[in-house]
C-alpha cells in the first residue's frame, strides 16, 4: 500500500506550442533529473528538449510522440507522460489518456483556451479525470487573469479555483503568490537552473520591499476578490473531476513551476481501480495485472528494437516471472523490463501499480493487449480512429523492398497511422488523422530503416469495418465493391468509400451490414 499511495501517474496535454515540454523539462530539473534544461528553440544551446529524442522533434522543435519520464520528488515517485500537442497526433494523446490518473493542462495566457484543449477536456470528461491547469507565458503580455478564469469556466465546463496568483504580467512579471501555502516566493528568473527563492509574510511590510506598493495593494485586493466569488478549494470535487485548480507562470522562467509541483504531490490521486470487461481491477489486488497503451520502435537507433509501453494496474511486476498474455494465449517472461528518462532507459526489478514500464517486444505486442497471472481479463478504452487522409506508399528504391516491409511493419504497429492493404490490385495504403504525420512516415522510413518510399495520391473519403451475421450478403457486398475492399494489419475487411454518398447509399442498401468508424468493436 505504501509504493501504490506514493505513486503519482499523468499527463501533461495541451494545445501546440502552450509549453508542455517547457514545463516537463521543469519538473525535472526540480526532481534533480537533468542539471541544465535544453531550451526548445535556442540554437545557441546545443541542447534539445530532453523528452524530444526523435531527430525529427529536434529540427522541428514540436513533440511527435508521447515520451515517459520517471523521477523521485520528496518521498514521492512521479510518473509524467509529454504528449504531442499537434492534433495531427492526437490518437497517440487520447491513448495516453486511458494510461494515466490525473491531468494537468496547460493553457497559453495570450491565446486562452484553443481548439484541442477543448477536445482534450472532452476525453477527460468521459473519464472524469482529475484536471489541474497551468496558465503559462506570463512572462509575455496576455489577457487579465479574472477574464481567463471566466474563460476557463465556459470553454471547458469546469469550476475552477486560483492556487496561485501572478504580481503583474509581461515585462512587469514579478512572481507568483502562493494561495495553497499562504506565502510568496520570488525566484530569480533563471531558463536553466534552479535558483534559491525567498518567502515573504503577505501581511508584512517586507511585501513592499519585494514588489512595490502599487503591487502589493493590488495582491491583497485580488486576494480578497478571489475569496469572495470562488469557493474555497475542496479536494474531493477535485478529485470526481468536478473541479479544476488554477495555477499562474511561466515554465521558460521557473516562475509557479515549484508551487503547482509541490501542491500537485499532495492533491494529486494515487493510482486509481481500472475498468476491465470482466471486472472493475484495484491497484491493491495481489495479482499482477496491466495493459500495453503504446508502442515505439527503435529507441535506440542502434538496436532495431520495438518497446511496448505497459502500464501496472495492480499487484507487482517482477523480472523474469511469467506473465500471461491474453490475446495470444501464452505465456512470457521478461529479462530486462526498463523504465525511461525519455530515451535513456535502465533495467528493474519490480514495478507497482501506476508505474510504466517498458518491455522489449518482438513482435508479440499490439495496443490494447492486456498481460496478467494468469487470469483473462481484457482492458477496454484504446481506440483507432477511422483515418481521414489516405495516400498508396510506393517503393522508390526496388533493393531496400524488404527495409521498407519492415519498416511500415514497425510504425503501423505503433499506431502511427494505419494500413491497409487494396484485395482488388494488392497497393498498400496508408490512412491517417492528419497531413504531417505522413511527413514523419517518409523521414523516420529513410532515416531509421533506410528505406526512400515516395506518396501517390488516393481519393477517399472514409474507412469503415464492415462485419455481419448474414454471410451472403456480406459476400455480395464485397463482390460488387470488389475495387473498394482492403484488409487491415489484423486481416479484417474495410470498405474504402469514395464519398459520403457512395458510403450513405451503401447503408441503404446492405441493411444486414454493420459499418464502424472506430476498430475497436
Amino acid at each position: 500500500m505504501e509504493e501504490i499511495e506514493r505513486r503519482r501517474t499523468f499527463a501533461i496535454v495541451s494545445h501546440p506550442d502552450a509549453g508542455k515540454t517547457t514545463l516537463t523539462e521543469k519538473f525535472l530539473l526540480f526532481g534533480g533529473q537533468i542539471q541544465v534544461a535544453g531550451a526548445v528553440k535556442s540554437n545557441k544551446i546545443r541542447k534539445t528538449a530532453t523528452s524530444d529524442w526523435m531527430d525529427i522533434e529536434k529540427q522541428r522543435g514540436i513533440s511527435v510522440t508521447t515520451s515517459v519520464m520517471e523521477f523521485d520528488y520528496e518521498g514521492y515517485k512521479i510518473n509524467i507522460l509529454d504528449t504531442p500537442g499537434h492534433q495531427d497526433f492526437a490518437e497517440d494523446t487520447f491513448r495516453t489518456l486511458t494510461a494515466v490518473d490525473s491531468v494537468i493542462i496547460v493553457i497559453d495566457s495570450a491565446k486562452g483556451v484553443e481548439l484541442q484543449t477543448r477536445r482534450l477536456m472532452e476525453v477527460c470528461r468521459m473519464r472524469n479525470t482529475p484536471v489541474i491547469v497551468f496558465v503559462n507565458k506570463l512572462d509575455r503580455e496576455g489577457n487579465d487573469p479574472f477574464d481567463l478564469l471566466d474563460e476557463l469556466e465556459d470553454e471547458l465546463q469546469i469550476h475552477v479555483r486560483p492556487l496561485s496568483w501572478p504580481i503583474e504580467k509581461g515585462a512587469r512579471f514579478k512572481g507568483v503568490y502562493n494561495i495553497y501555502e499562504q506565502q510568496l516566493n520570488l525566484f530569480t528568473p533563471n531558463k536553466q537552473m534552479v535558483t534559491e527563492r525567498v518567502t515573504v509574510d503577505i501581511n508584512s511590510t517586507d511585501l513592499e520591499a519585494h514588489v512595490g506598493e502599487a503591487n502589493a495593494a493590488k495582491l491583497r485586493q485580488d486576494l480578497e476578490l478571489i475569496d469572495g466569488v470562488y469557493e474555497p478549494f475542496d479536494h474531493q470535487a477535485y478529485l470526481d473531476g468536478q473541479l479544476a485548480p488554477v495555477f499562474f507562470g511561466s515554465a521558460l522562467n521557473n516562475f509557479g513551476v515549484q508551487e503547482l509541483l509541490n501542491c500537485f504531490v499532495k492533491i494529486a490521486p494515487s493510482p486509481r481501480p481500472t475498468q476491465a470487461v470482466e471486472r472493475t481491477v484495484d491497484p491493491e489486488d495481489d495479482r499482477f495485472t496491466g495493459f500495453i497503451f503504446k508502442i515505439t520502435a527503435n529507441i535506440d537507433p542502434n538496436h532495431r528494437s520495438c518497446i511496448a509501453f505497459c502500464k501496472v494496474c495492480s499487484g507487482r511486476f517482477q523480472r523474469n516471472e511469467p506473465y500471461y498474455h491474453v490475446r495470444l494465449d501464452k505465456t512470457l517472461r521478461f529479462s530486462s523490463p526498463t523504465q525511461f528518462m525519455a530515451q535513456r532507459k535502465s533495467t528493474i526489478e519490480e514495478a507497482w501499480p501506476g508505474d510504466i514500464i517498458g518491455l522489449p517486444d518482438t513482435g508479440n505486442f499490439k495496443i490494447g493487449d492486456t498481460l496478467t497471472q494468469g487470469e483473462h481479463l481484457h482492458f477496454k478504452g484504446l481506440p483507432s480512429f477511422s483515418p481521414e487522409m489516405f495516400k498508396y506508399i510506393e517503393n522508390s528504391d526496388p533493393m531496400k523492398a524488404k527495409q521498407l516491409a519492415k519498416g511500415i511493419d514497425q510504425l503501423m504497429g505503433e499506431g502511427v497511422a494505419q494500413l491497409f492493404v487494396n484485395q482488388f490490385n494488392g497497393r498498400k495504403l496508408i490512412g491517417t488523422v492528419g497531413q504531417l504525420q505522413f511527413e514523419v512516415i517518409q523521414y523516420r522510413l529513410e532515416h531509421e530503416y533506410g528505406a526512400t518510399c515516395h506518396w501517390e495520391p488516393a481519393n477517399l473519403y472514409k474507412a469503415c469495418w464492415i462485419e455481419s451475421d448474414d454471410a451472403q450478403e456480406l459476400e455480395s457486398f464485397k463482390k460488387r465493391k470488389y475495387q473498394f475492399m482492403a484488409t487491415d494489419k489484423d486481416g479484417r475487411d474495410v470498405f474504402l468509400a469514395d464519398s459520403n454518398y457512395v458510403l450513405q447509399m451503401a447503408q441503404i442498401d446492405f441493411k444486414h451490414i454493420k459499418f464502424h468508424f472506430t476498430s475497436e468493436f
